[in-house]
This record gives C-alpha cells, structure tokens and sequence, in this order.
C-alpha cells in the first residue's frame, strides 16, 4: 500500500503576488474510517464483540476531553498521545499574561513509537484520478 498524493503550486509567504511558485506534493486523503468502519475494522483481528468495541471507542471520544480539560495528556500507547496547546498574545511581563490573553486552544496529537515506524516504511505513490 502507498500513501497517494497531489502536487500543488504555492507561492512564497510574504511576497506580493506569491513570488517565484514552486510545486510540492501533498497527501492526498482517499477516504476515511468511521466508528462504525472501525469498530467493523477491529472486530476482525480481535476476540471482542462488535458491541463491546463500539462500546470502548465511543466512552473514549467521551473521556479524551474530559481528561485534556484537566491538563492532562491522553496517552494511547504505542499509537501515541493527546495534549492541548494555547496560543496567546505577548505581554511585557509574567503577571499581564492571564487567561484573556490566550487566542486560542487546539489538541496535538504526537504519534508513539509504533505509528512512528510505521510512517518511516510508508511507500509513497502520485495520485491519478
């Protein structure tokens, strides 16, 4: 299996008019799995019931924002881990930088050592409609 991707054309950030262009590839995503597709996915290399997964998977979609509203990171092993991180506006000194300062929140994911192999032997193809 290889990974497919596109080429596209972008120009140089902070030029006007983009500057030279140059073209890079790009991943180019194909479909995607659901947790039904999944639960479908895990039921045919596990013991476990469909019902059971489903089951797990969905009480983790739950938990997963519970626990990163804690400030804590959700570890998933060897697949990897959640954490948040915050973007805020710079101030000239630590007791001007409060909670209103923060811009915005966003959630990283960092792939484990398993996921990181895995990306490392991944086969790379150009996609052709």
């Amino acid at each position: 299996m290889a990974i497919k991707f596109n080429v596209i054309q972008r120009g140089q950030p902070g030029v006007s008019g983009g500057g030279q262009k140059k073209h890079y590839a790009s991943a180019k995503m194909t479909g995607e799995y659901n947790l039904k597709q999944l639960t479908e996915a895990i039921e045919k290399r596990s013991t476990v019931g469909g019902a059971d997964i489903r089951a797990v998977l969905y009480a983790l979609v739950d938990i997963a924002p519970e626990i990163l509203a804690q400030s804590n990171i959700v570890r998933l092993g060897e697949l990897g881990s959640l954490r948040m991180s915050v973007s805020s506006k710079g101030k000239d000194t630590a007791e001007e930088v409060t909670a209103d300062t923060i811009t915005s929140a966003k959630v990283i994911f960092t792939p484990g050592t398993m996921l990181k192999k895995a990306i490392k032997a991944m086969e790379f193809k150009k996609y052709n409609p």
